[in-house]
């Protein structure tokens, strides 16, 4: 090795050390955690960020009020939407304090009180490999050595763990959460997840062989809401989001698809799945509103999303959710909204299903059996004690007969007359039977139905009333002006 290049890398390590913009071996940084817990308590410290003009990424150390505990994590914001969370999986509960250290051995880590892992890269002993022959070289890596590992957020949005030759250990970008950066790219079997809070559901946007899907999620159950597939039955290898929207790649690195955004829009910054709705869109920066507006969106429909209602509501054509009542014997007189009774049934209790007319569901699974007759189908789910619902579809254009069974009554909306679907719930046996099935089908359809005929009768009369009263204050104008 020549003086120039053995200069060369020494200005490289002064660089390193000087660097403004990274995290260094031995950093340590501490957010102190409240005595108390305070609802809606957040405690933030920006640690570096990007070069680039607002809206740039930036990387905080985070502790925020969760369940009446304290979550410590490491985040990346672009602008203020948060992009990548190291505790959206697992979360590190502490007291006392949250703290943030490159260790001198090169891993990154979340730590509490005396010292309790909370979290990290597992990067341990992966900096530079002593391998060169050159005494010039290992005697830089010498001076280096303290600086060999460090943490610095690229121009992508990806929080990388470098050592001196730029070799990534560690980066964000294989761990994904709900947020899809521009330039990041999915393998098949990845997938994006979404957490409802207070609640057992979440969402996945997950990339498969055939297409992309998005799936509602709890326990062991899973239903699809949504998918997209390429033309010709084309295998997917990877996505990767770009400017103008989300790629599909097949063999070969060759696009096959691509789900585009709005034409003349500008260019796409992040794709996220929402964790109160379950719908995914594409992203861009309006600098006129200095905010991030979707260019496209999935879902367009309140009643396509999988949590429109409450379990055991129907999405009716006006948006608005209607629940699913009952007569019963010692109710007669009113109705009740039925509640969670799904895997009610495995205690030997006799069950009955109860057809609901116009009613379809936006989940969906493999059928579980073809070309059986409804009633077929409807013993099937009276056989099997943890089924809470079935649904029929029979299509008319080449009358193939289709059975899906449930383990949760979700995602109902109202359908078209006549679109072959039949959805049947589960229901204590002997419900209804002082007004027989006939008459409890109707009942149960009329109340589907009731917020749409008493929307549309608001809207009937306050056209009516406000013609009523433009019809009237000509008349006094009239007057007005005779006199």
């Amino acid at each position: 090795m020549n003086l120039f290049s053995f200069i060369f890398l020494l200005l490289i390590c002064f660089n390193y050390a000087s660097s403004g913009s990274d995290i260094h071996i031995g950093y340590q940084f501490m957010v102190v955690v409240p005595v108390d817990y305070r609802v809606g308590f957040t405690g933030r410290a920006f640690l570096i960020e990007s070069n680039e003009t607002a809206p740039n990424f930036k990387v905080a150390l985070s502790v925020e009020a969760i369940d009446e505990k304290y979550s410590c994590s490491l985040q990346v914001f672009l602008g203020d939407v948060k992009v990548w969370d190291s505790g959206h999986e697992t979360r590190f509960y502490t007291t006392e304090k949250c703290l943030i250290e490159l260790t001198q051995d090169g891993d990154l880590r979340l730590t509490g009180p005396e010292d309790r892992m909370g979290w990290k890269t597992g990067t341990s002993g992966q900096g530079v490999e002593d391998d060169k022959s050159s005494l010039m070289i290992i005697l830089c890596f010498l001076l280096c050595f303290n600086l060999k590992q460090r943490l610095q957020i690229l121009r992508t949005g990806n929080l990388v763990l470098v050592d001196s030759l730029e070799s990534i250990k560690w980066q964000s970008f294989n761990f994904p959460t709900d947020v899809m950066l521009w330039g990041q790219r999915l393998d098949v079997a990845t997938r994006l997840t979404s957490y409802q809070s207070n609640s057992s559901f979440f969402y996945s946007f997950e990339i498969e062989n055939k297409g992309i899907a998005m799936y509602l999620n709890t326990g062991e159950l899973r239903y699809s809401y949504w998918e997209f597939k390429p033309s010709m039955n084309r295998n997917i290898t990877f996505v990767k989001l770009g400017s103008r929207g989300l790629d599909l790649f097949g063999d070969n690195y060759k696009k096959i698809a691509q789900i585009p955004s709005l034409k003349g829009s500008p260019p796409l910054r992040f794709l996220a799945l929402k964790n109160e709705t379950g719908n995914f869109g594409l992203y861009y920066y309006s600098s006129e509103k200095a905010k991030f507006e979707a260019s496209f969106q999935a879902l367009n429909s309140t009643c396509d999303l999988p949590i429109a209602c409450r379990p055991y509501g129907i999405c009716t054509f006006s948006n608005a959710c209607s629940c699913i009542r009952l007569l019963t014997k010692k109710n007669k007189g009113s109705s009740d909204c039925i509640e969670d009774i799904s895997g009610g049934f495995c205690d030997g209790k006799e069950a009955e299903m109860l057809e609901l007319e116009n009613v379809g569901s936006v989940l969906k699974d493999d059928p579980t059996v073809v070309n059986i007759s409804r009633e077929a189908c409807e013993d099937l789910c009276l056989q099997d004690c943890k089924c809470a619902a079935a649904l029929y579809f029979r299509n008319a254009s080449n009358g193939v007969q289709e059975c899906y069974l449930y383990r949760l009554v979700q995602g109902l909306k109202q359908v078209e007359e006549g679109t072959g679907f039949s959805y049947m719930v589960k229901v204590p046996k002997g419900t209804g039977e002082n007004d027989g099935p006939h008459n409890l089908k109707k009942w149960v359809f009329i109340l589907v139905g009731a917020i749409d005929g008493l929307i549309i009768l608001l809207i009937v009369g306050g056209v009516g009333y406000w013609m009523i009263r433009k019809k009237r204050n000509i008349t006094l104008r009239s007057e007005v002006t005779t006199s």
